[in-house]
């Protein structure tokens, strides 16, 4: 069995999704790219994510055919495989049900940047049209939508996030759940207070240095 540090990401990962109160049951999905191979590691169809084993998660190239696996692969494996053919630096991506995101999903509503922590999934968190599940339109419909952001909103459906691991896409998986619950919040009291275009780019510049230097 080849590809073992990816397989025990996408299966300690998609149990973060559960701890993290980002789906249930078996909602959502995950993957992880090996550009120099050309393939990618994603999640089983209809598998509780305790339940999932290393041997469960399936290997495809990016035009859907199973490499490696006996287990279907989740049938949104094209709104996946989109980003990975046409976004350089994108190695993971992340789809799930949380709560409010879906709920903001369900209103079909772009949310604006209420708090600064939206600088790190793009200018605004965009929702798509709606497209049914599992589609090559649902995958072409938010790769258009998506554009130079890292997270999106799929109408009727859910959250989508991409990133340059899978960490960072979980962590933009987070921060959108993380903004739909803020508006929901400062909604019910008021109108949210948006911050500025120039606001947000102070911000997305500060962006460049938080953390710890690369390599420590």
């Amino acid at each position: 069995m080849d590809y073992i540090k990816e397989r025990k990401q996408i299966v300690e990962y998609g149990k973060q999704m559960i701890t993290n109160h980002l789906t249930t049951g078996t909602g959502g999905n995950l993957s992880i790219y090996i550009p120099e191979k050309k393939i990618m590691l994603i999640s089983p169809s209809g598998i509780d994510y305790y339940k999932t084993k290393l041997e469960d998660v399936v290997v495809m190239d990016l035009d859907g055919h199973v490499l490696e696996g006996k287990r279907k692969p989740s049938s949104e494996y094209e709104l996946h495989s989109i980003f990975y053919k046409n976004k350089a630096g994108i190695h993971s991506v992340v789809h799930a049900h949380a709560d409010f995101a879906t709920a903001m999903s369900c209103l079909r509503i772009n949310i604006p940047p209420l708090h600064y922590i939206m600088a790190d999934i793009g200018d605004e968190l965009r929702c798509t049209n709606y497209k049914i599940y599992g589609s090559p339109e649902i995958a072409k419909e938010a790769y258009r939508v998506m554009g130079d952001n890292k997270g999106i909103l799929l109408a009727n459906h859910g959250l989508l996030a991409i990133g340059s691991d899978i960490d960072s896409a979980m962590g933009i998986a987070r921060n959108i759940e993380l903004m739909c619950k803020l508006y929901t919040y400062a909604s019910i009291v008021g109108k949210p207070v948006i911050l500025s275009k120039e606001e947000m780019a102070a911000v997305t510049k500060k962006f460049q240095n938080y953390g710890q230097p690369k390599g420590e």
